[in-house]
């Protein structure tokens, strides 16, 4: 259980996305840099960044993830995650979400790295890693 402002630093930092989403994502002029494992990058322009409430983003496909973060009233944080405009060919980014999610709470709650690195072993491999 960690606080909006924990779980906020991980989203919107180079660093914190670093831990938990992908190999690297850095942000340069509103845009953020993604390079997957599988060796895949997307250019995705930073939507919206109200701290600590909402971070949203151009995702693959061109679909536009949003991250709200409300104080759960106990010391946490309750994360609501939507993403729109992907394609049917792309539902299985609602899958990959799944990942990021259990990735990014692993990460800001216990300081933990659940993806394993391994380029040999990705999504497009069959593994479910970020």
């Amino acid at each position: 259980m960690s606080p909006t402002s924990a779980v906020y630093q991980m989203l919107a930092t180079n660093e914190g996305r670093a831990k938990f989403w992908a190999e690297s994502a850095v942000e340069v002029d509103g845009k953020i840099h993604f390079i997957f494992p599988n060796g895949q990058s997307w250019l995705g322009r930073l939507i919206e960044h109200v701290p600590p409430q909402r971070l949203g983003v151009q995702y693959l496909g061109g679909s536009v993830a949003t991250f709200r973060l409300e104080d759960d009233g106990h010391g946490g944080t309750d994360l609501t995650l939507t993403d729109e405009g992907f394609s049917e060919e792309e539902a299985e980014v609602l899958s990959g979400w799944v990942s990021v999610l259990l990735a990014l709470k692993a990460a800001v709650d216990h300081g933990v790295d659940l993806r394993n690195h391994d380029e040999g072993r990705t999504w497009d491999e069959g593994f479910v890693d970020n």
